[in-house]
């Protein structure tokens, strides 16, 4: 099983396991708005732009309110099939490259927005599979940084990112670095390393992704 496949699975045991009312980490969303977008991306590449381009934003949440008409049981049993044979996404390695990401940071939404989560207990190769996804987007999602940035982690592995200069670091887990830079800073435990007052504006700052 791929790692974008275990984390589907993941994903899938912890939206059953809250049911269709549970509040998020995607603010405004229940588990059952979460499993609407999750199908209208896979089932409707047309909803696909509205994702990163405002002007078709509106047209996006129309395809994702129509899915969450469907009855939860339906969207988390379309979630767990995965995308149908004509998706983009059913393309060989196209899942595994496109969708760990999408399906561990959303089953985090769904785990920690619950109150007293802890998190999972994730084996090397998850964190190292994670770890390639964030040296790839962590350029990009830092972007707006002002400050130098140093991703670390328990290894002593870093990625860097932002303009030249003192840095300040961010140490944890990959997983726990990735769903920082994925914006869910509060349920991300990592801990902070540089001069305050740039550490301050850097916590700031809203990720580019």
């Amino acid at each position: 099983m791929s790692h974008s496949a275990a984390e589907r699975q993941a994903l899938v045991e912890a939206l059953l396991e809250a049911g269709d009312r549970a509040p998020t980490l995607c603010e405004g969303w229940t588990t059952h708005d979460l499993a609407a977008h999750l199908v209208a991306r896979e089932r409707r590449p047309d909803s696909g732009p509205g994702l990163v381009v405002p002007l078709f934003a509106g047209h996006t949440e129309r395809i994702r309110r129509a899915y969450r008409r469907r009855p939860y049981a339906e969207l988390v049993e379309l979630i767990r099939t995965g995308p149908p044979r004509l998706s983009a996404f059913a393309l060989p390695g196209v899942d595994a490259a496109a969708n760990l990401a999408e399906h561990f940071v959303h089953c985090e939404d769904v785990r920690r927005a619950a109150p007293s989560w802890q998190p999972r207990v994730l084996d090397a190769d998850r964190q190292d599979a994670l770890w390639k996804v964030l040296s790839r987007m962590a350029p990009s999602a830092l972007r707006r940084s002002s400050e130098p940035v140093r991703l670390v982690r328990p290894d002593g592995a870093e990625i860097t990112a932002g303009p030249s200069g003192p840095a300040i670091r961010l140490h944890g887990e990959p997983a726990e670095l990735l769903l920082y830079v994925f914006n869910r800073r509060e349920a991300a435990r990592v801990d902070f390393d540089g001069d305050p007052v740039a550490v301050d504006r850097f916590r700031a700052l809203k990720m580019g992704l």
